[in-house]
């Protein structure tokens, strides 16, 4: 929508990025091989006996690379196991086996396979050997495959995920190995997996202290090992070098800890997402043994009961949103690319903060976040021991076994990252959580938590607190900080009934009333909007999608992005809306082309502005200026329709700083195609979304049209999703069309080679159709 407002705001490339991700670990060769483990899979969607074994023949089954979610592949059904919470998506087990050999010249070292989350209740085995279960898909595991390994032979991978016992999850959660695979081979003396952690305990613009505890691990001889540190710029100077050296008994473990000063140092923030690298080298002698290369923020975060939220020294409210992990048309197995474009849209709303909600996300999404500046409330579970409808066979079944687990392994995979702000241990959770035996089991995860992490505090999504008794009971004072989902009323009298409380909102709706409860007290840290995007799941039938985003699942801006931009923008901005139907009825849309012009009559219109005056036009004729309400609520003009144009000039000072334009479309003439980027490198995280609109012959778009429309590509190129936006439609992501929702469709796609240019159509009976072109790049080295 080229109305809004351009913002600029610091991010790497995704294809540094990309290469970054790929590379840090694999820069000094001889100490640690870290292999991208995603390509040559062969898959099946079916329950397989022996499929564990080696010698299985796997020949006819289907060969794909991962990350792979097979449930969105669909199709959609009301029988489906899933039900509302998986958005009506299949359900089932999936096997997946992968041959691949050793060198020999490994055979001293070991080696490790990383699976970044698999979905669901997965099993692995090598060469035949039981490595282990994790139930929780969500998490991020790895299993040591070296005393089960050939070298120089055939060694056999396989996996088992079963998503199969339903209903599982309240929303969607993919099937299957749906996150990123590594196969790291490292020397008996080696970092141990996850074993780094740093922080900053003094960050100001003059000087930064940086800790860095490294865990070593000796599987091999007793003796002397350095530590060599070099923190790395983001221009790649090495500003600083230390050095220490500790003696390791063998099969033992030392852990080195070096305080390192950095002068005047680049914080990390929201406006400028300044990230270094620590280099780490493990010596024996003069031999490089192991090396980890970890990007890193120096900022400082705190929350104030009085004041809520700072962040380096300046009182900063978080204007968040919820998130779930799928994305839309790609299902769960999401390319950095989709988190990209989101996060793009998500910056220019004016959100500063996200919720995993309610679950561990990949491990990239967290470092976009990083390039990106958003702050985050990393959160564990949707639930504890007691179940919640339609998902009564969730992680329920598995809490009391699993939870200290997979705390553990969020915490330590997470804790690197300076977008991290704060954890939260658990959303609405329906557990009794009476004081003091309640609050034991929060408590002992909060205890797990701060074992591992004792920089950030720790909270949680109560639910209906009121209602349980927390804020009398003794419970919420415990907290680090008072989290609660929506009823902003009880919490801001629970801080002023203890104002040596810190609040934040963990959960809101869009109204204006929870934008206030932010924005009037000083107390209240932040908010987390339910959520930025809508998200597959949680919706009744025909519905499969819940749909209180920011933005659907195409991208495209909802009513509640166009108003929340004008209470978070920095920038002004001009957003008209009218109601759909007439006389103020049906739902808020922004175009000026009704569905019958000759029964609407009436046409409410709300315009969302910062702006101190509106003043709305329709056909060149004033219909007077409106100014900026104290409250921030839209301003509201009934107007009698007419055919043609209407447009919104907001002012500030009596001068011109912001205005929109809406004109009605004739008959839908062609389809016009636009694209999010213009070039893509050829690997599986670079994406371009091609917009496809129908318009009318003089270009504006036909908001009533919903042609079905076809897309194709050429070879080099690949379509991997195409979407609408439509919460009711049943349509395949998959397939190579769809019909169009309010005047346009999307298509996602990928580069299929190396270079060349990629060519995507666009057709529908009786228009005229369009066409785009993205060029293929090399990707770029690392400066």
């Amino acid at each position: 929508m080229n109305h809004f407002k351009t913002k600029h705001y610091k991010l790497l490339t995704l294809a540094f990025l990309l290469l970054f991700l790929a590379t840090a670990t694999n820069v000094f060769s001889q100490a640690r091989k870290t292999i991208n483990f995603d390509n040559n899979w062969q898959f099946i969607k079916e329950d397989v006996s022996g499929a564990e074994k080696p010698s299985f023949n796997d020949a006819q089954w289907t060969k794909l690379n991962v990350p792979h979610d097979w449930s969105i592949e669909g199709p959609y059904d009301r029988a489906n196991p899933s039900g509302r919470g998986g958005g009506y998506l299949p359900t089932g087990i999936g096997w997946y086996r992968k041959t691949f050999t050793v060198d020999k010249a490994d055979a001293q070292r070991i080696c490790t396979i990383e699976f970044d989350g698999v979905m669901a209740n997965s099993d692995v085995w090598i060469n035949g050997k039981h490595l282990g279960k994790r139930p929780y898909g969500y998490t991020s595991f790895a299993y040591d495959l070296t005393p089960y390994l050939n070298f120089d032979k055939p060694n056999v991978i396989a996996v088992r995920a079963d998503n199969s016992i339903q209903p599982a999850s309240r929303y969607y959660t993919g099937a299957g190995i749906y996150r990123h695979v590594r196969l790291v081979t490292v020397n008996p003396t080696h970092f141990k997996h996850w074993g780094t952690f740093i922080t900053t305990p003094v960050a100001t613009a003059a000087k930064g202290i940086i800790n860095l505890k490294a865990e070593i691990e000796n599987k091999g001889t007793a003796g002397d090992y350095k530590l060599q540190i070099d923190i790395v710029d983001d221009k790649g100077t090495v500003v600083k070098t230390v050095e220490s050296v500790k003696n390791i008994a063998a099969n033992a473990s030392g852990l080195i800890s070096q305080d390192i000063e950095i002068k005047n140092p680049k914080l990390w923030g929201f406006d400028a997402p300044n990230l270094y690298t620590a280099n780490t080298k493990l010596y024996s002698g003069k031999t490089l043994i192991d090396n980890q290369s970890i990007p890193f923020g120096i900022k400082k975060a705190e929350f104030i009961a009085e004041t809520g939220f700072w962040l380096n020294g300046k009182n900063l409210k978080l204007k968040g949103v919820c998130l779930h992990h799928d994305g839309g048309a790609v299902g769960s197995a999401v390319p950095l690319g989709v988190w990209v474009e989101r996060f793009k849209k998500l910056k220019e709303v004016g959100v500063n903060a996200i919720r995993t909600s309610h679950n561990p996300v990949a491990p990239e999404f967290l470092d976009l976040c990083d390039q990106m500046g958003f702050a985050v409330m990393d959160e564990t579970f949707d639930t504890w021991n007691s179940a919640k409808h339609n998902g009564e066979k969730g992680y329920n079944l598995y809490f009391t076994d699993w939870w200290e687990q997979d705390t553990r392994d969020m915490i330590l995979r997470d804790r690197n990252h300076p977008s991290i702000v704060i954890y939260s241990i658990g959303n609405e959770i329906h557990d009794d959580l009476s004081y003091p035996e309640g609050y034991k089991k929060y408590k002992m995860q909060e205890d797990l938590v701060k074992k591992y992490d004792d920089s950030r505090p720790v909270t949680m999504a109560l639910f209906r607190p009121a209602n349980s008794k927390v804020y009398l009971s003794g419970f919420a004072e415990q907290m680090d900080v008072v989290g609660q989902n929506y009823r902003e009323n009880e919490l801001i009298a629970a801080h002023e009934a203890h104002p040596n409380w810190k609040v934040i909102g963990t959960e809101n709706t869009h109204v204006l009333n929870q934008w206030l409860a932010l924005r009037d007290k000083p107390y209240m840290a932040g908010q987390f909007l339910w959520t930025g995007y809508d998200y597959l799941g949680e919706a009744d039938w025909p519905e499969t999608t819940n749909n209180q985003g920011l933005f659907d699942r195409a991208g495209n801006w909802k009513q509640q992005a166009l108003q929340r931009d004008s209470w978070w923008s920095t920038e002004p901005v001009v957003h008209i809306v009218r109601k759909s139907e007439n006389a103020g009825a049906g739902n808020w849309v922004a175009d000026w082309t009704p569905n019958d012009f000759d029964t609407y009559d009436n046409a409410k219109v709300e315009v969302y502005s910062n702006c101190d005056e509106v003043e709305l036009f329709l056909n060149d004729k004033s219909l007077g200026s409106l100014k900026k309400p104290a409250n921030d609520s839209p301003r509201e003009w009934n107007v009698t329709f007419e055919e043609g144009t209407i447009k919104a000039i907001g002012k500030n000072n009596d001068k011109i700083v912001a205005q929109e334009a809406f004109t009605s479309a004739g008959k839908p003439a062609k389809i016009i195609l636009s694209k999010s980027k213009p070039t893509l490198a050829n690997n599986w995280d670079d994406v371009s979304f091609i917009t496809a609109t129908i318009v009318d012959d003089k270009g504006t778009r036909c908001a009533n049209a919903d042609n079905l429309i076809q897309f194709s590509i050429t070879n080099s190129g690949k379509l991997i999703g195409v979407d609408n936006g439509n919460i009711i439609s049943h349509e395949d992501y998959l397939s190579p069309e769809r019909h169009a929702f309010a005047g346009k469709a999307i298509a996602i796609m990928k580069a299929a080679q190396d270079a060349g240019k990629i060519e995507i159509k666009a057709s529908a009976e009786g228009l005229e159709a369009g066409s785009i072109l993205v060029e293929i790049v090399a990707e770029k080295t690392k400066p």
